[in-house]
């Protein structure tokens, strides 16, 4: 599977960006797929993910404030996110975990940048 993050940029607090990620490949043995974002000197953590289901999980820090979703006809999940603070400032990059080796993959990270 291969993953093609976009959307990331420079934003005020207080606004909004949406990110997207682009599955190719053996898209049918996904199980899932999540966002996680990196700040600098932090360790890398889940932001929202997505089950084949349709069911989410997200972070205590950005319920309310982001939404994930996902377009079965695009290949491709989003994530919406708004009231956008710059604790959110970080790389953000989209995983798929798969049912068949290797279980994991990613996509490059996109840079947000929240302005205060």
């Amino acid at each position: 599977v291969q993953l093609q993050a976009s959307g990331g940029g420079l934003v005020q607090a207080g606004g909004s960006l949406r990110l997207s990620c682009a599955a190719s490949g053996s898209i049918s043995n996904i199980n899932g797929m999540g966002w996680y974002r990196q700040a600098p000197g932090k360790e890398r953590e889940l932001v929202a993910r997505i089950a084949v289901d349709g069911s989410t999980n997200y972070a205590d820090s950005v319920k309310g404030r982001f939404t994930i979703s996902r377009d079965n006809a695009k290949n491709t999940v989003s994530l919406q996110m708004s009231s956008l603070k710059p604790e959110d400032t970080a790389v953000y990059s989209c995983k798929a975990d798969r049912r068949v080796w290797p279980f994991v993959s990613w996509g490059q990270g996109t840079l947000v940048t929240v302005s205060s």
